[in-house]
């Protein structure tokens, strides 16, 4: 693997049928969503949830989590896309952000919850699980398209990256960091602790209420503040801090605050 990922070069394109062509992006993050949901609806056997529900419920989620990845994805980076709005549509050149589907599902996962009287906390912690592996394969995307890479190393693991996409203050650097196999390796160990979480809980008959989803938020969070430090894609600063950071910070945050609640909530049912 060491081998391969320093001396290969990827191309971003997988498959040419004539004016069709197919990207490897798309490729990974449809792979990651397919296995997301497989994962989901078997864990979901486990639970009250209807199938026929939760089919309705991906159906829209894969909607509003691609246009809210996207906005993300725009508004992190108007100045570019203003000057370039034909890419604006253009979604297998890559960019989609993951906050921005997580943040706009989660608006739609508490208005169909409520509409349908489904718990939110089993919903949001189903769906972390599912969420979480999907990242884990998507990043692979960001790897062919050569993009979420890290600054220039030496180290025997680091990827080449052609000069096209290089920032221009480093163009005479020729390896960097693979920060998105940092963090597909980071989002896959997470997966199999969460995954963990679930099945202790469910072979002790006992509810997850919220801890799984804020596990996710805590974990995720933090694996993304600390790849940050090493990314060196153009972003927004807010209070010094690049605008993922301050949003990982804040999704740290908002984990803890949900597990203190959940534990609260969990201890008044037992007692």
């Amino acid at each position: 693997m060491i081998n391969f990922l320093h001396s290969f070069h990827p191309q971003s394109i997988l498959l040419k049928i004539g004016p069709l062509h197919i990207y490897w992006y798309g490729l990974f993050v449809s792979l990651g969503m397919l296995l997301g949901i497989l994962v989901i609806f078997k864990l979901a056997k486990q639970t009250k949830w209807k199938q026929t529900e939760l089919f309705n419920l991906f159906f829209y989620l894969i909607i509003v989590g691609l246009v809210g990845g996207r906005l993300y994805e725009i508004m992190t980076h108007f100045s570019w896309y203003w000057e370039y709005p034909q890419e604006i549509f253009k979604v297998w050149h890559g960019g989609m952000g993951i906050f921005g589907a997580v943040i706009a599902g989660l608006l739609f996962i508490i208005f169909y919850c409520r509409r349908k009287k489904i718990s939110f906390w089993l919903t949001t912690d189903l769906l972390a699980i599912g969420l979480i592996l999907g990242q884990a394969i998507g990043r692979w995307g960001n790897y062919f398209n050569q993009e979420i890479f890290g600054y220039p190393t030496n180290l025997p693991w680091g990827i080449p990256i052609n000069l096209i996409n290089r920032p221009v203050q480093y163009l005479s650097a020729t390896y960097f960091h693979p920060t998105f196999l940092y963090e597909s390796i980071w989002s896959l160990l997470v997966f199999f602790f969460l995954l963990l979480i679930w099945q202790r809980h469910q072979k002790d008959n006992k509810t997850t209420g919220g801890i799984i989803f804020a596990f996710y938020l805590i974990l995720y969070g933090l694996g993304r503040l600390m790849m940050e430090f090493i990314r060196i894609d153009q972003q927004t600063l807010v209070f010094g801090l690049r605008n993922c950071q301050l949003l990982a910070l804040l999704a740290i945050i908002s984990g803890l605050i949900i597990m203190f609640i959940c534990h609260h909530l969990i201890n008044k049912k037992i007692n």
